[in-house]
């Protein structure tokens, strides 16, 4: 009882803003994570079986500051959930779930701090790499059983004061368009426009069961990031003769991100207390001139192998660029840590074209 009481204490302070009188650095007081390897740190580690996707060897974390280690993060260093992490006041992205399970360390950290339920490879849809990620239905499920945990220490009310006030991220989809069209290439045929219809609309019914679900316990604040031009990273364009980008799988990302938008703007007119903000990594991606960026190269791999560096994976025995920092992407399909820190900062408190209706700054202000 005292370890329960002691919890509530230090919740309520943190959730009312105040600690001996003194309002902490964060601007939020937790923040918890959803989606895919883009913001996974760690969960994928954990998970049993040959084909599971991890980044748990060098040269994964090579720049990470203070280690210099794999910790599961598909960067260099950081990524984007540590990034924005850092925006709100944290030192970096709170631990992944399973970390933290294997911890016996997750009711302190998600009261606290906050939980990612982020997993490399997973889908919105439960199919997408089935069987080697936690998909996106599963991270709720998990959300959902710590949320219970949390209850049972420091009580309900507490736990709800301290979720509508907490930060949800979520970044998701990537990996969805991937596996349509790897099915399509298998089956030797283009989309029809049916097909693309149909798939859009499977993704954005299933994106809004998610937030309705996360709504339903407790959360309020969204910040959600779509998706990016997938067609461009290097993985994509050595399929390619002439490197360039796939138009078609851009098209596609780009009619579900104009999708993701609508449904956004329908649903939190539905959701009581509802706040969101739709960070638009497709036309960061798409305006940004890497050069003017400070990048020397914008369409390869820093560690990988052969044609711009993306016919082998970034392991221990891949090629590495001079300075990862001058890389848009760190391996074939991930930004690298620069790239990570420059979209956290802009979804945080960049050009107003970059979120919509609000920024992930004025987010973590609503009340």
């Amino acid at each position: 009882m005292g370890f329960e009481l002691a919890m509530k204490a230090l919740v309520v302070s943190l959730v009312l803003g105040t600690v001996a009188g003194v309002r902490p650095a964060k601007m939020v007081p937790a923040m918890y994570v959803f989606g895919d390897s883009t913001l996974d740190v760690g969960n994928n580690n954990h998970l049993p079986g040959k084909d599971v996707p991890r980044a748990d060897k060098p040269y994964y974390g090579i720049n990470l500051p203070g280690s210099g280690k794999p910790t599961g993060r598909f960067s260099n260093g950081y990524n984007v959930a540590d990034f924005v992490a850092k925006t709100l006041g944290f030192d970096k992205s709170p631990l992944a779930y399973l970390v933290l399970k294997a911890r016996d360390y997750l009711i302190p950290s998600a009261i606290t701090r906050g939980v990612s339920y982020a997993s490399a490879g997973a889908g919105i849809l439960d199919s997408t790499n089935a069987g080697n990620n936690i998909p996106l239905s599963q991270q709720v499920r998990y959300f959902q059983e710590t949320k219970a945990e949390m209850e049972s220490k420091v009580g309900p009310h507490v736990v709800g004061d301290l979720l509508s006030k907490s930060f949800f991220l979520l970044g998701v989809g990537s990996n969805d368009l991937f596996a349509f069209s790897t099915a399509l290439a298998r089956q030797n045929r283009t989309a029809t426009q049916a097909d693309v219809a149909a798939f859009v609309s499977s993704l954005v019914s299933n994106y809004s069961t998610t937030i309705t679900a996360l709504h339903k316990l407790g959360a309020r604040k969204f910040g959600i990031i779509n998706v990016g031009p997938v067609g461009c990273v290097p993985r994509v364009r050595v399929l390619s003769p002439t490197g360039n980008c796939s138009d078609g799988l851009n098209q596609i990302a780009g009619g579900f991100d104009g999708a993701l938008k609508s449904m956004l703007a329908g649903i939190a007119a539905k959701l009581p207390g509802m706040a969101y903000s739709l960070a638009d990594s497709f036309g960061l991606s798409t305006a940004t001139d890497p050069v003017a960026a400070g990048f020397v190269n914008g369409d390869s791999a820093c560690c990988g192998g052969g044609r711009l560096g993306a016919e082998a994976d970034c392991l221990p025995n891949a090629t590495l660029c001079a300075n990862p920092d001058r890389y848009l992407f760190w391996d074939r399909v991930h930004p690298s840590q620069r790239t990570a820190m420059i979209s956290a900062q802009t979804f945080y408190n960049g050009p107003a074209q970059f979120t919509t209706p609000i920024s992930f700054q004025q987010l973590a202000l609503t009340n």
